[in-house]
């Protein structure tokens, strides 16, 4: 059983800074590769970026390379998404998603990824 709480949404202006984390707990023992997607309303949940779970590579969507940072925060298990110079683009609900085995590589694709959180809101306004 893996479990994936995800924190830090909130409101933000545009230019502004969110860090969201994400802290999976698991019952047993595995490494994960862990993505970010972000879904707005009426669209289609959105690949933002992910890292895998053995050599830590780092994957981005282009609208974010450059502003956004995944990494590990401390521990396998949790990771954050720096998110700098915010867009009114960028707002939406964001999930964390963990797949096991994902050791050099992970996917910008939420179809494979097994496990999901609930989601944190992030709002911008102008």
């Amino acid at each position: 059983q893996v479990h994936l709480v995800e924190s830090g949404g909130g409101l933000v202006q545009p230019g502004g800074s969110l860090r969201l984390s994400c802290e999976l707990t698991s019952n047993g023992y595995g490494h994960y590769g862990i993505g970010w997607f972000r879904q707005a309303p009426g669209k289609e949940r959105e690949a933002i970026s992910c890292i895998s779970s053995h050599q830590d590579n780092t994957f981005y969507a282009d609208s974010v390379k450059g502003r956004f940072t995944i990494g590990r925060d401390g521990g396998k298990n949790a990771v954050f998404l720096q998110m700098n110079s915010l867009k009114l683009e960028d707002a939406g609900v964001y999930y964390c998603a963990a797949e096991a085995n994902f050791a050099s590589t992970c996917y910008l694709h939420p179809d494979v990824y097994g496990y999901w959180g609930q989601g944190t809101q992030v709002t911008v306004y102008s």
